[in-house]
């Protein structure tokens, strides 16, 4: 089942996606998909005969598929070949930062280079969305916390996140850095999150191409050892970490401006599209 939110920033609408492909408007059985709602979307909507439902028109503007965040959780270096490009060892256990839920973004919405940004880079992850919270969960049941799943950008400013002072949340949080979707797709339609292509196209051009088996760690491996450290909500978010590819790798390294276009898409889980623009505040 492949969820949606739609309408103006701010005045979103659940949706859904029905099996020809056409979104429907499903706001008149549930008003959106927050942490409320999200963990028990398919009791919520199966069985309903959705070609009821009205269509959604296709210029409407598709927004992040979970609204009311209360937390984006990233995980860095979760790839071992992406580690080496940046010149750092893979960590033993996971290691994470908190990253502002204001930075989140529609998947086709503008991403605008932050006020002083220089070195604004990609980086294509899956993003796992908590259907369930809690502390201290064990490996072996932490994919009962999962909701689903969504294709992310985790944008980064490098300068802000490595050249100014210790904290990595600084290059991840300003305004619109964190584009995702365009669905959230149930868990129940992915049996393994560690098996999916990954890849991003920037202007066109394959820079990421990789799958998350490749991970170090894996999804529920992941949800457990943070929640040993930070309390999983309903409605959270997990960025996972991304593959080698990303601009700050590459010699001499590539940094986005103003006009690129950027592409991350994950077998079984879409494709997003976003332009970066300048910042005109």
């Amino acid at each position: 089942m492949k969820l949606i939110r739609f309408g103006p920033q701010g005045f979103e609408k659940a949706g859904v996606i029905d099996h020809r492909g056409q979104a429907r408007d499903i706001s008149a059985l549930i008003a959106d998909w927050t942490g409320e709602t999200i963990g028990n979307a398919v009791e919520i909507i199966g069985g309903k005969d959705l070609s009821r439902f009205p269509a959604v028109d296709n210029a409407v503007r598709i927004g992040a598929p979970v609204g009311g965040v209360g937390k984006i959780i990233g995980c860095a270096l979760t790839y071992g070949k992406h580690a080496q490009e940046a010149g750092l060892e893979t960590p033993k256990e996971p290691m994470f930062m908190l990253t502002s839920r204001t930075a989140i973004n529609g998947p086709f919405d503008d991403v605008v280079i932050p006020r002083g940004g220089t070195e604004l880079d990609w980086e294509a992850e899956l993003v796992v969305v908590l259907g369930k919270g809690g502390s201290y969960i064990p490996v072996e049941t932490a994919m009962d916390h999962v909701a689903g799943y969504c294709v992310g950008n985790d944008v980064s400013e490098r300068q802000f996140q490595l050249e100014r002072g210790t904290q990595w949340t600084k290059g991840k949080s300003a305004d619109t850095l964190k584009p995702f979707g365009p669905w959230l797709v149930t868990k129940d339609e992915i049996p393994n999150p560690n098996a999916l292509d990954i890849s991003i196209k920037i202007n066109g051009v394959t820079r990421q191409s990789s799958n998350t088996g490749d991970m170090v760690f894996s999804v529920a491996e992941l949800i457990s050892n943070i929640s040993n450290y930070v309390r999983w909500e309903a409605g959270d978010l997990m960025f996972t970490g991304t593959p080698p590819g990303v601009g700050y790798g590459m010699t001499p390294q590539l940094y986005l401006k103003a006009g690129d276009i950027m592409e991350p898409s994950i077998a079984g889980l879409g494709a997003h599209r976003s332009k970066v623009v300048s910042y005109n505040g």
